[in-house]
């Protein structure tokens, strides 16, 4: 039986995620784990989180999990959410500077020093919260039966800034247009939340554990 493992370090809605996943698993065994070993003998990882990324970092040091991180995404399908997205990157803004997993060349940072750059922007709030349109930047495995510009939940105060485009599958619009979703190789990670985006979001989810990591 094929399985997925759903890396549990403390932080996130593992529980929402991992039966959003349960629901679309087929035959697909979903494993919540810190465990490196299962992690490593999974045949796909997800890596969810919300909050603060230096406490996400540290906890995946003190589990032993970022070099697994490291080793799985080069391997075997890999899937960052929210937070799980920003710790692949080389760095945030966050408490004057955090470093991540220096896995995707780039860094997160807070809305609010783009948007007051932007006159337009006054009334728009931080954290980036509620339904958004995901605009498809190219053609993946992973956008199959998933219509362009479709609505995705979003909660966040930091985004994603790559050093290269060539990184980014999708964008979306709040005061400017930024990254929400990026991809390399085998890995597929996504700003919003597709456990709480409903149709759109099951259906990433269920591309995911069919997706073999090609493109």
């Amino acid at each position: 039986m094929a399985t997925v493992a759903v890396i549990d370090y403390g932080m996130g809605n593992i529980r929402s995620v991992s039966k959003a996943l349960e629901h679309v698993s087929g035959d697909t065994k979903v494993v919540v784990t810190h465990n490196a070993e299962e992690v490593l003998r999974a045949d796909r990882v997800v890596l969810p989180g919300v909050g603060a990324l230096q406490d996400c970092v540290s906890e995946l040091k003190r589990l032993g999990l970022d070099d697994v991180i490291r080793e799985t995404v080069c391997n075997k399908p890999f899937m960052g959410i929210c937070l799980g997205m920003q710790a692949l990157l080389d760095c945030s803004a966050e408490n004057g500077g955090t470093e991540a997993l220096g896995i995707i060349p780039g860094e997160a940072r807070h809305f609010a020093d783009q948007l007051k750059t932007i006159p337009e922007t006054e009334a728009l709030k931080v954290p980036h919260m509620g339904w958004n349109q995901v605009h498809q930047s190219k053609a993946h495995p992973m956008w199959q039966g998933i219509k362009q510009d479709s609505r995705f939940y979003f909660v966040h105060s930091y985004y994603v800034a790559t050093k290269s485009d060539s990184v980014v599958s999708a964008t979306t619009p709040y005061g400017f247009d930024f990254t929400s979703v990026i991809d390399r190789e085998n890995i597929f990670a996504v700003q919003f939340h597709p456990e709480k985006s409903q149709h759109a979001g099951l259906a990433l989810l269920a591309n995911f554990l069919s997706w073999d990591g090609t493109h």
